[in-house]
């Protein structure tokens, strides 16, 4: 039967404000992670951009940019997939059978690649796809085999300029100019050879015949083409367009579920203490309740009832900041660019009533659980168990606290006995095992935290004496004090030490791995000839160019994207500029079909030198390359290395590079004109650093998140404990106990419990990042000390605050 209002839950609400003030904040506060959660999740499976360039063609063929993968066998098998790391393309004789569909009136092979003239980067195209651009001269004619068309103001009509394309510098006479900023066009034919692709097309626009609709078009170019490319019409023609689409629905949803779950989880887990907490408050007046003949469904129902005066309100209210919080996170990412600007942030009701629904039924649950007992103890027993807090343990929550701790630290020796990713993810399992493990096994916990500390504080005088005599006989409620400042502590320290960890052993290799004295950098891609030039510069002994890119390698079943270099030249010039840390074999041996490997990926693959792996090249081609050197500092350079010649025929650049390492006494001002920037080993490793902002903003984020509401849960709790003992407070000060050596007893307090929550959530970390870190970076976590330092007096702070405030409140 559904619970209604009654009297008795009102009254509750009314004259016991501090108790439900501590469950709505709870709530709100769960109600608003979800939320955000799910709005970023959504986002990320609505994700979509409006067609910019492709607006004037209704139909877009393209190849597939995801690469497969299969996960399971039998009827547990699957097929997965992630995204390229550059584009795919498709083969330009496609066209004429797109051409042959019955509703087309043109089929155009579409190409974009960068050029460069001079210092200036930018992107051409065959000047076919004039016809659905609608691009118009301003001066000149249209190109002509060997010539280009540029835009205003950077040549005139019938001037010679050089242009560096992926496939060399060639001279071109200019023919025309538009009005589009740092854009050239070529004929079809031409732009298809110097894109570095021949015979390949990025996309194929198909244009409609009068009176055909786009949907019908793209039916008839479907069944000509069959299984060969995908057929694009509608928002779909933007994700052709805009790259970085799938890797920001990756990363939204990555974020809305991954790491959404675990903040849900955290946060219906704090909530429900706090029900918990409340409800077992009140034990007294339902002994009383039960004594003057309450029955056990009226105590539950009125639990019930006041669950659900409280709970829709404090989800729907805590919707409010959740989408706050989602737009602030989205906006940060876009601004990040790891977003297109294009991709608006989806708000719809289903992530609200997910939050909602979370909330009411997180207290439902939590307080039926916590009604279990008052209601089903007889009246002269309900008194008795209300007057001194319950010794022995729970019967079912000790049996599971105990097996999660025992499934941690299981875990934990797994995770250490792993490499690299295997280890990561194992020891994500520990963090969630052991914190489950804190929760269920508070009231031992806490007892034990009593014991301990009793001792020094029995000795520091009649407060600390009180403190400890306090914590000893009210474990309870010590450990629901204890359990959100170990969430807050295992999770920001988890989050924030793994980057620091990480950056700390990055920022080492780099330092040490470059070894070249100048680095001339270009984004974009360098000139073709940026190499020669810079051997003939004077004072320049070695000059290695370098593409960075990824690869998709297999690893524990799935596609893993790796960071990937390619070099010109030989194995023995790439030393010359980058110490590797060579473990095996040698860079000489390197050439056609080699690669070389960072350990700690060779171990997640089980290569060795002499085997062969599996690759997915960055437009989905398939290799299988010979490993010929394992080395030390993949993770501050590249985890595989590859010849030029075997990786840039499947990037964008291809033929331009996008860094220049040179050994030798060039003066920057010699080197300038081969790229955007030149800088030493020092300076490539700060700029280096910027990459990895995001990834540090990220985790500083999530950590924020996790542990700024595991934080505002100890606050509450804290608070709704003091408050709760009113008549205690009033007691000791009846019996002579001064205000001070009340607020000392309650100071001593505050101190046990942030200390006890401090070293189990350090504990718990530690636990987590060891087999980690190890595994990720192959040394020990590195924890800042002032760093930790500033969590744990802001925990400290929090605790004394919490506690010191409503104290005095009481006391009053």
């Amino acid at each position: 039967m559904t619970p209604r209002p009654n009297g008795l839950a009102r009254a509750a609400i009314r004259f016991k404000p501090s108790a439900f003030a501590g469950t709505f904040i709870a709530l709100f506060m769960a109600a608003m992670i979800v939320s955000a959660c799910g709005i970023l999740l959504e986002t990320g499976a609505r994700a979509s951009v409006p067609a910019e360039r492709y607006a004037g063609a209704p139909v877009i063929v393209a190849a597939d940019q995801q690469a497969y993968y299969t996960t399971g066998s039998g009827e547990d098998r699957d097929t997965e997939s992630v995204p390229l790391p550059d584009k795919a393309r498709l083969d330009a004789a496609l066209t004429a059978r797109a051409a042959t569909a019955p509703g087309a009136a043109a089929a155009i092979p579409d190409v974009s690649f960068p050029v460069r003239t001079g210092h200036t980067p930018a992107t051409a195209h065959g000047w076919g796809s004039t016809a659905f651009t609608g691009t118009k001269l301003t001066a000149g004619a249209p190109p002509r085999t060997g010539d280009v068309v540029t835009a205003d103001g950077e040549a005139a009509v019938g001037d010679r300029i050089a242009v560096g394309t992926p496939s060399g510098k060639r001279q071109f006479t200019v023919s025309g100019t538009t009005r589009e900023p740092a854009t050239m066009w070529f004929t079809d034919t031409q732009a298809m050879a110097l894109s570095g692709h021949p015979g390949k097309a990025d996309a194929i626009a198909v244009l409609a015949k009068p009176g055909t609709s786009a949907a019908t078009l793209a039916a008839q170019v479907a069944e000509r083409l069959g299984d060969a490319a995908e057929v694009h019409t509608g928002d779909g023609r933007g994700a052709v367009e805009t790259r970085g689409l799938a890797f920001a629905k990756k990363l939204l949803t990555g974020l809305g579920g991954s790491f959404g779950g675990m903040a849900t989880a955290v946060a219906v887990f704090t909530a429900a203490g706090t029900v918990t907490l409340s409800v077992g408050q009140r034990r007294r007046e339902y002994a009383l309740l039960r004594a003057i003949g309450a029955t056990p469904r009226q105590i539950r129902r009125t639990i019930d009832t006041e669950t659900l005066l409280v709970a829709p309100l404090a989800g729907v209210l805590g919707c409010v900041p959740g989408v706050a919080l989602a737009t602030w996170w989205f906006g940060q990412l876009r601004d990040k660019g790891a977003v297109p600007r294009t991709v608006d942030l989806a708000v719809s009701w289903i992530p609200m009533v997910a939050a909602g629904g979370a909330a009411v039924l997180t207290s439902l649950v939590a307080g039926y659980m916590a009604a279990r007992r008052p209601s089903r103890t007889k009246p002269g027993e309900a008194l008795r168990d209300a007057s001194v807090e319950r010794l022995r343990v729970g019967w079912i929550r000790t049996p599971l606290g105990l097996a999660a701790l025992g499934g941690g630290i299981a875990l934990a020796g797994v995770a250490a006995s792993e490499k690299g990713e295997d280890a990561a993810n194992a020891a994500l399992g520990v963090v969630m095992l052991f914190m489950l493990a804190v929760a269920l096994l508070g009231p031992l916990i806490a007892r034990a935290c009593a014991g301990l500390f009793g001792l020094p504080l029995r000795a520091a005088g009649a407060p600390a004496a009180l403190a400890a005599a306090n914590a000893r006989t009210n474990a309870r409620r010590l450990a629901s004090a204890i359990t959100p400042i170990v969430l807050a502590m295992a999770f920001a320290s988890t989050l924030v030490f793994l980057h620091t960890s990480e950056d700390r052993v990055t920022e080492k290799q780099q330092r040490a791995g470059l070894v070249a004295d100048r680095v001339v950098t270009g984004p974009s891609g360098l000139a073709p000839d940026a190499v020669a030039r810079a051997k003939t510069t004077p004072g320049v002994e070695t000059a290695v160019g370098i593409t960075r890119t990824n690869v998709l390698v297999h690893v524990g079943g799935g596609l893993q994207s790796v960071a990937t270099q390619g070099f010109t030249g030989t194995g023995a010039d790439l030393a010359r500029v980058q110490d590797l840390g060579v473990r095996e074999g040698s860079l000489e041996a390197m050439g056609p079909g080699t690669a070389a490997l960072d350990k700690t990926l060779a171990n997640d693959l089980g290569k060795h030198v002499g085997g062969r792996f599996d690759v997915v090249l960055p437009d989905g081609a398939k290799a299988s390359l010979r490993v010929v050197a394992t080395y030390d500092r993949g993770l501050g350079l590249s985890q595989v290395t590859l010849p030029q010649a075997d990786l840039a025929p499947h990037t964008t650049t291809v033929g331009m590079p996008t860094e220049l390492l040179v050994k030798g006494s060039a003066e920057p001002s010699a080197l300038a004109p081969l790229g955007d920037t030149v800088t030493d080993a020092a300076g490539y490793a700060t700029a280096k650093s910027v990459d990895r902002d995001l990834n540090a903003w990220a985790n500083t984020t999530m950590a924020a998140v996790l542990g700024g509401f595991a934080a505002v849960a100890a606050a509450n709790t804290l608070v709704m404990t003091v408050l709760d003992r009113r008549r205690e407070l009033g007691t000791l000060r009846l019996i002579g106990t001064t205000r001070r050596q009340v607020m000392g007893m309650i100071r001593w307090e505050a101190l046990l419990v942030t200390s006890a929550g401090l070293i189990l959530g350090t504990a718990i970390a530690l636990a987590t990042l060891i087999p980690m870190t190890n595994g990720l970076t192959g040394e020990d976590p590195y924890i800042p000390p002032l760093l930790y330092g500033s969590f744990a007096l802001g925990i400290l702070g929090l605790g004394l605050a919490s506690t010191a405030l409503p104290a005095r409140a009481a006391l009053r």
